[in-house]
């Protein structure tokens, strides 16, 4: 789930996953936004309980702009290229914090919080921890911010691709996603690489040409990269229902996911779409902020 604080466009986002250790799991994200008032993305997250302060540990990427771009060469297409789009300049930092219960939302700036009784009326992610990235600029690509968490998933990677842009709950979106992912495990059962658009039937994904290490800043990725693994990546383009993607790392099988509980080990499932609560939301933080201006 990405939740804005204040009305945003949001275009072209990217996540990196990997399950750096059992009970961790590290994600990298960007986007290009506009925003006409000052913002902050809130991104819920399946921490590990009883959670903590640190269970979050940030990575700057500020020299990373081209994290992603990097990641993506290790796809390249067999036929010819299309016209490069043209470059986008505007570039903003983060200010981070992770929030770890509901109740630490007022140690934050009131601007970017969700007040606590929004909460006993939309409880879907009540025992989550949130990742909130201030986002200085209006407007802008800013640059990779990655972070490793505590998560209460096992073998099971979370990418956070609900978005809420406009107060409005929609049950599908317009999205233009690209979720890399990095497994030993995918890497075993893959085939050769073929295309930059063929999905290995293993997987779902499209598997790079070569290891990370061959195309990707792995020194300058801070520790988030595995030189020695393949990237794999699954766009998700156009109309597409409005969930997070889990994906099983064990069967490679997607899902969906509202609510992520962690039952024997093994990361939930459950249908109760996360865009009433995000749209809830942030139609009430919004509503607070007009109320207060007036």
């Amino acid at each position: 789930m990405c939740c804005f604080s204040a009305n945003t466009s949001v275009f072209e986002t990217s996540i990196f996953a990997r399950l750096t250790r059992p009970g961790a799991q590290v994600l990298v994200y960007q986007m290009r936004y506009a925003s006409a008032e000052p913002t902050a993305m809130i991104l819920p997250l399946p921490v590990a309980l009883p959670t903590r302060e640190g269970a979050v540990r940030w990575t700057s990427l500020k020299e990373q702009q081209s994290f992603f771009d990097k990641l993506e060469s290790g796809f390249p297409s067999k036929r010819p290229a299309p016209a490069a789009a043209l470059p986008v300049h505007e570039v903003g930092d983060y200010i981070a914090s992770f929030v770890p219960s509901v109740a630490a939302f007022d140690r934050i700036d009131p601007r970017f919080a969700i007040k606590k009784d929004v909460w006993s009326r939309i409880p879907t992610y009540h025992d989550y921890g949130f990742a909130v990235f201030q986002l200085k600029l209006l407007s802008g690509t800013p640059h990779p911010i990655a972070f490793e968490f505590e998560t209460r998933l096992r073998d099971t990677v979370f990418f956070p691709t609900v978005h809420i842009h406009d107060g409005t709950v929609h049950d599908k979106d317009r999205f233009h996603h690209a979720l890399y992912l990095q497994d030993a495990r995918f890497d075993a059962r893959v085939s050769a690489y073929v295309d930059s658009d063929h999905a290995d039937p293993r997987t779902g994904f499209v598997r790079s040409h070569a290891k990370a290490a061959s195309f990707a800043d792995v020194a300058g990725s801070l520790g988030v990269l595995d030189g020695g693994l393949l990237v794999h990546r699954m766009n998700i383009w156009g109309l597409q229902r409005n969930t997070d993607r889990l994906i099983d790392i064990l069967t490679s099988r997607a899902g969906a996911c509202a609510r992520c509980d962690a039952g024997a080990g093994q990361g939930g499932r459950v249908g109760v779409a996360p865009a009433v609560l995000a749209g809830g939301l942030a139609w009430l933080i919004r509503r607070r902020d007009q109320l207060r201006r007036s």
